[in-house]
């Protein structure tokens, strides 16, 4: 069973999310926060598995929320599900870089809701190609940031592994990256799986993020053919 936390500090909002994902059956709502200390206080008490984050919530907002999970070690096992009515490029990049697993606006179908929890809670990242462009683009645009210290973990990729590594910021899945790279779907996943001990992240989402802010990764360049 799933144990999922619901932060959002509209009530109507959140018996609206309970009775879908309830109504699943593999999924249990443990609990629900009216803002983002709660929300961290609940992860703690609950031991949830995913919690569907709200950004826009009073005294502690989502993100500064998903930040401190994200810190926790006692939590390294929770994932978090931003949840937003608003679809900006800033909104993605800021909460898979605060340790998101995924972002959905609130209007997903239902079907797309329950999948999305069942994914994450795999340990999957929710990063849809049209997702993955939409950072892509605000990292393309943005003001020029000075670029991160490099992670010293990125001289321990073999060669291999930076090209998974680079498609993985694409937004492919391990079967379409398997395809690109003629390798098998078991062996993609272990490729990213040890990219992800080498490089500490929780997860693909924060792959993606290191990809692009150590330079690895060019936004404009990783679509290149090949």
């Amino acid at each position: 069973m799933i144990r999922v936390l619901l932060a959002d500090d509209q009530a109507l909002i959140r018996a609206g999310f309970r009775v879908l994902l309830e109504a699943a059956g593999d999924v249990a709502v443990v609990g629900e926060a009216v803002n983002g200390a709660q929300a961290v206080d609940l992860a703690r008490a609950e031991r949830a598995d995913v919690i569907l984050m709200d950004i826009r919530m009073p005294e502690v907002d989502g993100l500064e929320a998903t930040r401190r999970i994200a810190a926790d070690d006692d939590l390294a096992g929770v994932k978090v599900v931003i949840l937003t009515t608003f679809e900006s490029d800033e909104y993605v990049y800021q909460a898979l870089r605060a340790g998101a697993s995924g972002f959905l606006v609130k209007d997903t179908e239902p079907e797309d809701l329950i999948r999305a929890v069942r994914v994450v809670a795999r340990g999957e990242a929710l990063l849809s190609p049209s997702v993955t462009r939409r950072l892509i683009t605000s990292l393309a645009t943005a003001p020029q940031r000075a670029p991160s210290a490099l992670n010293p973990s990125l001289s321990r990729l073999t060669e291999r592994e930076r090209e998974v590594l680079s498609l993985v910021a694409e937004g492919l899945s391990n079967e379409e990256i398997a395809g690109r790279l003629y390798l098998s779907p078991l062996t993609t996943k272990t490729h990213v799986s040890r990219i992800m001990t080498k490089l500490e992240a929780r997860d693909r989402a924060q792959l993606v993020v290191i990809a692009y802010e150590t330079g690895l990764v060019v936004p404009g360049s990783a679509a290149s053919p090949g």
